[in-house]
């Protein structure tokens, strides 16, 4: 049974130089039919260093089944690739953010969204057809300022379909669990989306190497409520960026560990947290 990724793997990993003109063609006439003068939704594409995944993330975000209107525009955070080129080449807007990490590459695109709604879009991800529309309806529930919802594994020769399946029902629940009283902490930034004027008036943390959704996420569960969208038509798909060479089981297993550390905290909101020295940016 065909997986609806399929066909955009077939050029994710590969140099630019080897997508088909036809790809690149088609991609740009349909993202060329998307944008919407008056969106809802800004879909923001940021990317470093992404030439042989972000044309695929491109593909696929042209393909989208979206009864709301959307625009889509990038940011490239410097790039030393072809990454601008591919933006360019795709014809959407995009702007160029030369302060390397991903808050500030976020902020750059927050800066210029339209839309009522901003969506975090990692290049190095594909998102399914109804994503955007069912994440919206969702977001446009009253009381709810922000929704983030799963994401799985690519299946390859060195993770199985069913090894995959596992990790992600226990890792899963557990974000769902926890929440319930601590939702700034289930936030990832690859399937996150918020009311824009509330973002830019809380602001992207760009003094913290990793965790600015999560903090973003944090700034504005005090406005309302942080939906956690369980729904195979979100489920977004990536590659093992954040399990790097590790087996799924020792993944599994050293993410057990982490979360055991104050395990009781899932059980209780808080409105205050302690920044690791390891995680600031040093001046």
């Amino acid at each position: 049974m065909a997986n609806w990724y399929d066909k955009y793997l077939s050029i994710y990993g590969r140099p630019f130089s080897e997508v088909p003109q036809e790809v690149i063609d088609g991609t740009r006439e349909r993202l060329a039919r998307l944008q919407s003068d008056k969106p809802l939704a800004s879909i923001v594409v940021i990317g470093y260093n992404e030439e042989t995944h972000l044309q695929a993330c491109l593909w696929a975000l042209s393909e989208i089944k979206c009864k709301y209107p959307v625009e889509i525009i990038g940011v490239d955070n410097d790039s030393k690739d072809r990454t601008a080129e591919i933006y360019e080449k795709s014809g959407i807007p995009y702007y160029t953010e030369y302060q390397h990490s991903c808050g500030y590459a976020r902020r750059c695109g927050l800066q210029h969204a339209r839309g009522k709604y901003y969506f975090d879009v990692d290049s190095d991800t594909l998102y399914p057809p109804q994503y955007y529309e069912v994440m919206l309806e969702h977001l446009m529930k009253p009381s709810v300022v922000a929704a983030s919802a799963t994401w799985s594994y690519f299946p390859d020769e060195q993770h199985s379909k069913l090894g995959l399946r596992m990790f992600e029902l226990s890792r899963d629940l557990f974000l769902w669990i926890q929440h319930f009283k601590r939702p700034e902490l289930s936030v990832r930034g690859l399937v996150f989306a918020y009311e824009a004027e509330l973002g830019r008036k809380e602001g992207y943390r760009v003094d913290i190497i990793r965790g600015e959704d999560g903090s973003m996420a944090f700034s504005l569960k005090k406005y309302g409520k942080i939906e956690f969208v369980r729904d195979h038509r979100c489920k977004a798909i990536t590659g093992y960026g954040t399990i790097g060479t590790q087996s799924l089981w020792q993944s599994f297993i050293d993410h057990v560990r982490i979360q055991l550390r104050g395990i009781s905290r899932i059980f209780h909101k808080t409105d205050h947290y302690e920044d690791s020295e390891d995680n600031l940016v040093k001046q």
